[in-house]
């Protein structure tokens, strides 16, 4: 081997994965995963390996980073004990550690039990070369997860064959985690997409119908044989529209309807939809409860209530007609690529006449919404209405809630 010994070491350069370990939590992979990455993507040939020697010994150490430059390994590191070994190990990524057993201080054995303890070095091949050739101590190498054991005087064609064994194992067991995390990642990708589908649903739809879609069940339709409908809608809006700004009519609806939606899941309702300037919610579906007609209409005096703030904090005249009826619906889900949870039914029909019926400002109610809500509100009497469609309905007037 025609080695030069006057010829000064180049000093060791940073791997590619050390450099992209640097800038791993920039990019969004954890350290671990940058180097994985960085691995997996190494040289085949392995000479652009980063080995680190670890020897007590100045002269046999000097033979072995010799006998791996003439191998054709340039990327090479020295240490003169465990301790300096394990702190160049944190300082920088390694492809190949080799390693003596005899060393002051920490020896090859804690070195060894260092490196496979800690989570982020333990994928290290580590090939053992020492002049502790006895049985026990090559197995007790093994045992604390040395890739090989060669013994001293180190052989160079024997160390080339282990070296680029033990390197190319090392590439296969990053290209198998580096394939581990890309799956990780697509499963992540996944749930996330799968979240934000979820998160849409149930803009769309009430939780326990959404449930049921999720499960594969295609035609929901279901009869409830009381709920409590309340329909709202803006007085004279197709007047105020042809006077405002389309914008500022946007964001004072939006404004309106947000306050409205708050007060819905407040409450614990289903809000059913917008259409333009109307709002449709619904109480006892689609779970049913027995204080449905109750919390609509407590619902109903706090919509009136956050109109007039709304009108306060803009400096607006906005009304409100509201509508409430109890009866049995029919819900259920309509459409295929928009789907829409809707109602059906004459009380929704009576419910809407309601309101278009109702004075502004005032939550007007059916016979059958007033016998439900007892005599735990305030209700006065207005007499009967000609409702389109149904005739002459008795009705009533909601003041408010009794202590």
């Amino acid at each position: 081997m025609d080695v030069d010994p006057n010829q000064p070491f180049p000093t060791p350069e940073e791997t590619p994965t050390f450099r992209m370990l640097r800038t791993a939590v920039q990019s969004g992979l954890s350290p671990e995963q940058a180097i994985q990455l960085e691995r997996a993507e190494a040289d085949t040939s392995g000479h652009q390996a980063a080995i680190l020697v670890v020897d007590d010994d100045d002269p046999m150490r000097m033979v072995l980073v010799l006998t791996l430059r003439a191998l054709g390994y340039v990327n090479l590191a020295e240490a003169a004990d465990g301790e300096a070994a394990l702190a160049l190990l944190r300082e920088r990524e390694f492809d190949l550690l080799v390693s003596d057993i005899q060393m002051p201080g920490m020896d090859g054995f804690a070195l060894l039990e260092a490196i496979k303890s800690d989570p982020f070095l333990r994928h290290l091949p580590v090939i053992v070369a020492s002049g502790m050739n006895e049985l026990e101590s090559v197995a007790r190498c093994i045992e604390l997860g040395a890739e090989d054991f060669l013994p001293k005087p180190v052989n160079s064609t024997i160390l080339r064959a282990r070296i680029t064994a033990s390197l190319e194992r090392k590439r296969l067991r990053d290209l198998e985690r580096l394939r581990l995390i890309e799956l990780q990642q697509e499963k992540q990708l996944l749930q996330i997409e799968k979240e934000k589908s979820e998160r849409l649903l149930l803009n769309i739809l009430p939780h326990a119908i959404a449930e049921r879609l999720k499960h594969g069940e295609r035609n929901i339709a279901d009869s409830f044989a009381e709920v409590t409908v309340l329909f709202a809608d803006i007085v004279n809006f197709t007047a105020l529209a042809k006077e405002t700004d389309s914008e500022a009519l946007v964001s004072l609806l939006n404004d309106l309807f947000s306050r409205f939606d708050h007060l819905t899941e407040q409450h614990g309702l289903e809000k059913i939809k917008t259409i333009g300037d109307s709002y449709l919610v619904v109480g006892g579906l689609p779970v049913p409860t027995p204080d449905h007609a109750e919390v609509v209409a407590a619902m109903a005096l706090e919509m009136v209530a956050a109109t007039a703030d709304l009108n306060r904090q803009r400096g607006t005249s906005l009304s409100l007609r509201i509508g409430l009826n109890t009866g049995p619906v029919v819900a259920g889900v309509i459409g295929r690529k928009k789907f829409t949870y809707d109602l059906w039914g004459a009380t929704v029909n009576l419910a809407s006449r309601m309101q278009s019926s109702g004075l502004p400002n005032h939550v007007h109610l059916s016979e059958g919404t007033r016998r439900r809500l007892r005599d735990k509100f305030h209700v006065t009497e207005r007499g009967t209405v000609k409702c389109k469609g149904l005739g002459e309905v008795r009705s009533y007037l909601l003041e408010g809630k009794k202590d």
